[in-house]
């Protein structure tokens, strides 16, 4: 396929590639056919990141994270609704051969054409060609009281706060009772796509725009979010960080280079009490599931 990308959407190919190389690896963090022979179809210079190793061993951390959870919430609720933000090219529903739940990939026009170039809708498998912030989306999924799980990967870090503060807030009241995972920037990296190992290789109007040292400020802009957990890619698969790792968990450090995944809980407009957020989860340790 050799339709061009530009901005934003063109970065749907770097966690591709990631993904793809990964399996090269002698102890693959994630293994993903899929993105490896979609990578050799694609018409594209992909050896321009191939120096882009902190970008390459995030995004196959950040896989496996999201991996566990998707698949978590799946075994305990097997008649789960997953909504993915922002698709792109992600193979998760494939990987994870979760065919027979009902899935939705949300994306925009421009990255949903490559996404049907690779995969077919079918009776459970949804295409959504939207913007996330048209908020119309929400009534295309049909869910009739099941359980639903939001995931969000490689999406809000590329938006301003005054963008994604609607989108948080007509999630929480639509999807009250249901749960989101995603992708929360190191802080240090807002405004700084330029110097980033494999974002400052493509159209260079993709920038870093929103990130939080305390995911709890989310719970200030509505009343039904709630943070329950979250995962910081560095306490993971650590020998594969090198220096970097080492570096970025010092104490003192580590708020400011804290990419992780977060997870939210839309409390429904009986919950009361205080929200808290949990105990980081330790390397290894299963990743926490969203309970209805």
């Amino acid at each position: 396929m050799t339709t061009r990308l530009t901005g934003v959407s063109e970065t749907l190919l770097i966690p591709l590639w990631a993904r793809a190389v990964e399996g090269d690896s002698p102890e693959p963090i994630v293994t993903d056919h899929k993105a490896a022979e979609m990578v050799a179809q694609i018409d594209y210079d992909f050896s321009k990141f191939h120096s882009a190793r902190l970008s390459q061993v995030g995004v196959a951390v950040r896989t496996m994270l999201f991996d566990r959870a998707v698949r978590a919430v799946v075994e305990r609720h097997p008649r789960a609704v997953v909504v993915n933000l922002g698709a792109g090219l992600d193979t998760r529903h494939e990987r994870l051969k979760l065919q027979h739940i009902d899935w939705y990939e949300l994306d925009v026009p421009e990255s949903m054409a490559w996404r049907r170039h690779f995969f077919v809708e079918s009776q459970r498998y949804h295409f959504l060609t939207k913007s996330v912030f048209d908020l119309s989306w929400m009534d295309d999924i049909e869910d009739a009281g099941r359980p639903v799980l939001l995931i969000a990967e490689g999406l809000f870090m590329y938006f301003a706060e005054e963008k994604l503060r609607p989108l948080f807030q007509g999630i929480a009241a639509r999807f009250a009772g249901q749960g989101m995972l995603f992708e929360m920037l190191a802080p240090f990296l807002v405004g700084r796509s330029k110097h980033h190992d494999s974002v400052s290789k493509v159209d260079g109007s993709a920038e870093f725009r929103w990130a939080l040292k305390d995911s709890r400020t989310l719970q200030t802009w509505h009343e039904g979010i709630r943070v329950a957990q979250e995962w910081n890619y560095l306490d993971y698969c650590k020998t594969r960080w090198g220096w970097f790792g080492r570096f970025a968990r010092l104490p003192f450090i580590r708020p400011r280079f804290a990419s992780r995944i977060v997870q939210l809980r839309f409390a429904s407009k009986s919950t009361q009490g205080t929200p808290r957020i949990a105990t980081t989860a330790k390397p290894g340790q299963r990743v926490g599931v969203v309970d209805r």
